[in-house]
């Protein structure tokens, strides 16, 4: 077995160390992952782990580890060994894994549909990263979504929470919602949400010319722009701004634009990682990073434990079926190769409509 390591301070460089399934006491289980998506949500971990704590998740392998991380996935896995009560071998979990081949856990609040990982380490961590899904107890579970969940419910729970959070402040007394990088998938999943909102502000999806054609053809942004027609905007209706990009020039340039109608701007992603450094006209006052963990939170105490839950997993539901139109997605097998799709994903290479699935 392999695992995928990262450095922090750059992650352009990268490195496969070698494992071993680990031992485990009382209490404890290892579990083999079968399968993850690699997203630029993923890069997002990377560029912003240090600031948010991603790193902390899965410790690093191997010898000589100073500066070197591990990128959490969203996948599923296979319990191989057990230990744990109530846990057996050959169950099937949905959440946040390494990029590697197993990952010893220690499972506490035990119920039906779901356990968390008690690590040490992990327990200052936010639970929605904690929490595994026992998949067998689930209604209906059906094997051959595992791409697709894997792909797009974590972008898509984000995209909910977003348009969760815009609805709970009113819109920000905005007009209009301006997506930036409108061609990224946790995008899309916004714009489903904002399409079937009857009360939301309408809605510009910003992207690159060579994406612009895909991004109309989802027929679910009112407009869509791309960078070099910035200028061209209609800076006299109040904004809302959702950045996917965490391109310092582009907001600098928008923000600049609208002005005081640049009533708020939500940076979710750094699709644009290298280019993250925010300008003079960036304004920081009305600027806030979105930390999805942290609004579901808020929404738990709001409306119960779980009701979140459900209403995020309804809503993927209906947007994955909906992605059938354009989603494809490409399998590739093995740690050793992933370098190729990592480089890929990081360097905006991947085709908006292209997912891909990792089987260690």
């Amino acid at each position: 077995m392999a695992e995928f390591q990262v450095r922090k301070d750059d992650i352009t460089q990268t490195r496969v160390v070698e494992t071993t399934i680990p031992e485990i006491t009382d209490g404890e289980i290892v579990v083999a992952i079968d399968n993850f998506a690699l997203t630029a949500n993923n890069i997002t971990y990377g560029v912003v782990g240090e600031k948010i704590g991603y790193w902390n998740f899965f410790p690093p392998a191997g010898e000589d580890t100073a500066g070197w991380g591990v990128i959490p996935v969203w996948g599923f896995a296979d319990v191989i060994a057990s230990k744990a009560e109530d846990i057996a071998e050959g169950e099937r979990l949905y959440g946040y894994f390494p990029m590697g081949g197993h990952l010893k856990m220690t499972p506490t609040k035990v119920k039906d549909g779901r356990l968390i990982d008690g690590a040490a380490h992990r327990s200052a961590l936010p639970p929605v990263y904690n929490t595994y899904l026992r998949v067998n107890a689930e209604p209906g579970y059906d094997r051959a979504m595992d791409a697709a969940r894997a792909c797009l419910y974590p972008l898509y729970a984000t995209s909910f929470c977003i348009y969760d959070f815009l609805l709970d402040h009113d819109w920000y007394g905005a007009e209009r919602v301006i997506t930036v990088s409108a061609s990224s998938k946790t995008a899309v999943g916004l714009a489903y949400a904002l399409a079937d909102a009857p009360d939301a502000p309408s809605h510009l999806g910003l992207t690159s010319p060579g994406n612009a054609e895909f991004v109309r053809g989802l027929g679910l942004y009112d407009a869509v722009t791309t960078y070099d027609e910035i200028d061209g905007i209609d800076a006299s209706v109040p904004s809302v701004i959702i950045d996917m990009s965490g391109s310092g020039g582009v907001l600098g340039q928008l923000h600049a634009l609208l002005k005081d109608n640049m009533r708020y701007c939500s940076n979710v992603g750094v699709t644009h990682w290298e280019d993250n450094e925010m300008g003079a006209d960036f304004i920081r006052e009305r600027s806030e990073m979105f930390f999805a963990p942290g609004h579901i939170q808020k929404r738990s105490q709001d409306w119960g434990k779980g009701v979140f839950e459900q209403k995020s997993f309804a809503f993927w539901q209906d947007a994955a079926g909906k992605s059938r139109d354009w989603l494809s997605v490409q399998e590739a097998k093995g740690i050793e190769g992933l370098q190729q799709y990592y480089d890929e994903v990081r360097e905006g290479r991947l085709a908006p409509k292209q997912a891909l699935i990792i089987k260690p």
